[in-house]
This record gives structure tokens, sequence and C-alpha cells, in this order.
């Protein structure tokens, strides 16, 4: 007989997750329940392959969906229009610069479907630590000191693991995927996890990867020599209108 229920996690931060290979079929990939979000906890769950994904009024839940969305950092797509567009752009491009306002932003943008965002403030005040402690990040797209759209996530080893992104003006969340996979792919770093599917993704060249072999990845990328602070020097001023003539 199948198992029908999650795992509950043990209490210590550091107690390892389950096997993501057992996580639920309905509904898809859900793992386990219950822990904390201390960054002990959060690293360990990236690590695993594994993300945090609830709303208030419900308990912590842990997610390893199958299959994984994920971009190639050299297969964003961007439509001839937009590259124009970009092309004739003042925006910039900056890394670190706004965190917390990032996170926001994207706990505020209506979603389609959702009465309710799943960014709480619990989850705010766990990744603000995390890029305190210089391992999560945020791209940002600004004009004229106007942000007008940004992307954050998790940064381990060399894996980036993608939570969300919004748009303040149209095309803001486009630009700020596709300058965080041009700053990724100049590092070396070959993918962007996407965690599930949607049509604005795929659209983008979001390709859905078999969970077993983007574990097997993830398991190399984060051991990797990586670095725990901020991006912002690193990434510096980046033009949107070089992702228009890329």
């Amino acid at each position: 007989m199948s198992r029908r229920l999650p795992f509950l996690l043990d209490a210590s931060p550091g107690a390892p997750f389950p096997d993501p290979n057992l996580a639920l079929r309905e509904p898809d990939g859900l793992l386990a329940v219950g822990g904390d979000l201390s960054s002990q906890r959060l690293l360990n769950a990236y690590r695993a392959g594994v993300f945090p994904w609830y709303s208030d009024g419900q308990p912590l839940l842990w997610w390893s969906p199958d299959p994984r969305t994920v971009f190639r950092t050299n297969g964003v797509h961007l439509s001839a229009r937009f590259r124009r567009q970009l092309r004739g752009s003042d925006w910039i491009l900056r890394a670190d610069t706004a965190f917390a306002r990032v996170m926001m932003a994207c706990a505020n943008a209506p979603r389609p479907g959702q009465d309710a965002t799943w960014i709480t403030a619990q989850m705010l005040d766990a990744y603000v630590a995390l890029h305190r402690q210089g391992h999560a990040h945020s791209l940002e797209v600004w004009d004229a000191g106007t942000l007008v759209g940004g992307i954050y996530g998790v940064a381990i080893g060399q894996m980036f693991f993608g939570e969300s992104m919004f748009s303040a003006a149209s095309g803001g969340s486009k630009a700020a995927l596709a300058g965080l996979a041009h700053v990724l792919g100049s590092w070396g770093w070959p993918l962007i996890d996407a965690q599930v599917d949607n049509d604005h993704l795929g659209r983008m060249g979001a390709e859905q990867w078999p969970r077993a072999e983007f574990l097997a990845l993830v398991a190399g990328q984060v051991q990797l020599e990586g670095t725990a602070e901020a991006w912002t020097r690193r990434v510096g001023d980046i033009p949107a209108a070089l992702l228009g003539a890329a």
C-alpha cells in the first residue's frame, strides 16, 4: 500500500530531509510537513531539491515535484518584439540592492487563480535572513531609480533556486529573468530552478525535467565552489539594452 501522508519533519533544524523520490503524487511533490524556516533548514532543503510552499493558516509544507521546471541559463527565450523594446530601453539591472523590496513586490503581485500570497511574513523574515548571510539574492530592474521588475532566490554552490519574480512595468519580470540567466551563464552556472510550470514560464523557454535528473544535477552543483556574499559589485550595472542585443 502506498504512503498517503507526507513525512513529519524532525524538530531539529539540522535533521535531514526525507528522500524526495518519496514525495506524494497527489498533490504532486508534497514531501513533508512541519519544521521551521531557519536558515539551516532552508539551506538543507534546497541542497536536497526541496522547497517550502504554503499559505497563512496552513502548516509549513515542503515540496519536490516531478517533473521539475527549470531554465537552462542559455535557454531563456525573449520574443523579437521584446528584444527590440529592450534595445531602446534605459533600464538598468543590478543585484542585491533591494532584496526585501523585491520580495514584497512579489508578495503583492496579483496571481491568476490565487486569492492570497504564499510569501507570508514568516517567509519574508526567513529569506531576508538568508540574504543577509549571502545565500539569497535578488536581480532588480531599474528605470531612473524606480524598481520596475525583479526576481529572487537562493544560491548554493553554483546552483540558483528561483523563488518568485514580479513586474511593475510591462516586461519587468522577463528582463529580470533574462538578466539573471545572462549573469549566471557568464559565471558558468548551467541551470535556474523554477519549481513548477505555468504558461508564462513555458513561453520563456522553461523545460520540464524528471525529478531524478534534476536532483542528480543539483547534487553536483551545490558541491561546487561558491561564495556567501552580496552580488552587487560582482554583477555591477547591466544595461537592459544588452539583453536585447544578445
